[in-house]
């Protein structure tokens, strides 16, 4: 798999969200989104119409706002923030997906609370928007041109 793959990989997943989750263009979501998805969240009801209909179901004020995304071949992790979910507190997120031919095939979750910086132990923000938390790209795990962005 090639670095540009791997990229493109990200890209879509990053258009994907967008589409489906801020901008709740349903129709144009399919295109991302394989009819035979297959999920793994414990909180989404099987396939693509059961993600859909859960986003149909949230408040129109669900919004997501990645952070840090890797690729490995098929696989793309993302970790981002949903708020305006109708919950007490913002979902933090780490998704897993597994692309094939350009689409949306299977995906994974990890969600978690966010706790604001104050309630942390470490004091650090769970979220850090758009941009990698600086440890990785000063370790080299991260290339910052992976974030579009500068450390």
């Amino acid at each position: 798999m090639t670095r540009t793959t791997e990229s493109q990989n990200k890209a879509l997943v990053l258009e994907a969200f967008d589409t489906l989750f801020n901008k709740r263009d349903y129709v144009a979501a399919e295109r991302y989104w394989s009819p035979h998805y297959i999920q793994h969240s414990a909180h989404i009801k099987p396939g693509r119409d059961g993600l859909f209909d859960l986003i149909k179901s949230v408040p129109a004020t669900l919004k997501y706002e990645h952070g840090v995304i890797v690729a490995d071949g098929d696989f793309v992790i993302v970790h981002g923030r949903f708020s305006g979910n109708g919950r007490p507190k913002n979902w933090i997120a780490a998704d897993i997906l597994r692309i094939v031919d350009g689409v949306l095939v299977e995906h994974w979750d990890v969600l978690q609370d966010e706790a604001s910086q104050a309630e942390s132990k470490s004091g650090l923000p769970m979220h850090e928007g758009q941009s990698a938390p600086r440890s990785l790209i000063a370790h080299g795990s991260i290339q910052d041109s992976d974030q579009g962005g500068t450390p």
